[in-house]
């Protein structure tokens, strides 16, 4: 499949870039958005606090009162923005969609920005981590299909991991249907992306591969939106280390015949390493692309699953 070189562009809360946009005129930047994944995402940096026209510094906030549906109040004076942020972000929901974002990474704990387990306090004073804050709610809504993150959870490697590669498979998507957009484009994206969705659900797979029959009835466009709705949904699921032993053992069938006695049984070690934890994805990986290269196998050679996000970012690389 044909990489574009161009970078992704990906929504992010603007103090994560370290613009001084918090409530206290600070920020929080992380070195690891900016300098890392900055080599390959473009920024679509939002405040809504300032944007929606609050001052900086100004007065703390949280959420308040229910934690399906929470008021955004000031912490001393009480006063609700709750209507005045959704008016706001209705509005910018609208321009974040004609620029094409492919994913979007919130300001954990914000009570505007937080993706999960915001506080939300009742009369009484007390919390529960059960909110969503006011504008990364919105934006969930309007957008389901976008790959969400927090900054703090990309801290673990196996959430950081997912939500990278799910961009980079939308990423994909978003060229098939700019660059082709027809059935057999759509059978093309499905082959190339079989064995990564297979690490993540067996069960989409199988779905995924009957929405791509020719057999299938179906307009075009319904095709194509209940497939990327379905693909997204499957990436969700954590790739767990059986799923993958699954994937790195179906790939090492296809040389069963071609290798030596020593090689298979040098695969198949580093295969079990791998499963108990003792060496990284990228090991098997590595040596499975090896053979693929060396065998020239047609099928294997367009696999997005061996390489589905540069090499550089490590991210099969943890143990």
């Amino acid at each position: 499949m044909k990489e574009t070189t161009e970078k992704i562009r990906i929504g992010i809360s603007a103090c994560l870039l370290g613009q001084n946009v918090r409530y206290d005129g600070g920020h929080q930047q992380d070195r690891y958005i900016t300098d890392t994944l900055g080599r390959w995402f473009e920024w679509a940096p939002v405040c809504p606090e300032v944007e929606y026209g609050l001052p900086i510094p100004r007065e703390a906030m949280r959420l308040v009162g229910d934690p399906q549906s929470p008021r955004l109040l000031t912490i001393k004076s009480r006063m609700d923005h709750t209507d005045g942020m959704l008016a706001w972000a209705d509005g910018r929901l609208k321009s974040l969609a004609e620029e094409r974002l492919c994913g979007f990474i919130f300001k954990s704990r914000s009570p505007s920005s937080g993706m999960a387990a915001v506080k939300v306090y009742n009369e009484a004073g007390s919390a529960v981590k059960k909110g969503v804050g006011i504008f990364a709610g919105a934006f969930m809504k309007r957008f389901p299909l976008l790959p969400c993150e927090e900054d703090g959870r990309l801290n673990d490697a196996v959430l950081r991991e997912n939500f990278i590669e799910r961009i980079f498979a939308y990423r994909r998507w978003r060229d098939y249907e700019s660059r082709d957009g027809s059935l057999g484009g759509l059978v093309s994206f499905h082959s190339d992306h079989k064995l990564l969705i297979l690490s993540h659900s067996p069960r989409h797979l199988t779905a995924l591969g009957r929405l791509c029959a020719v057999a299938e009835r179906m307009p075009l466009p319904k095709r194509r939106a209940d497939y990327v709705a379905l693909l997204m949904e499957a990436l969700r699921f954590t790739a767990t280390a059986a799923k993958q032993t699954n994937v790195l053992e179906h790939i090492a069938g296809y040389f069963k015949t071609r290798l030596t006695a020593e090689e298979k049984k040098e695969l198949r070690e580093c295969i079990a390493l791998y499963h108990r934890g003792l060496v990284p994805l990228v090991v098997p990986i590595t040596l499975l692309k090896h053979y693929v290269r060396l065998q020239g196998e047609p099928y294997l050679e367009r696999q997005v699953y061996l390489q589905p996000h540069p090499v550089e970012l490590m991210l099969r690389n943890h143990a």
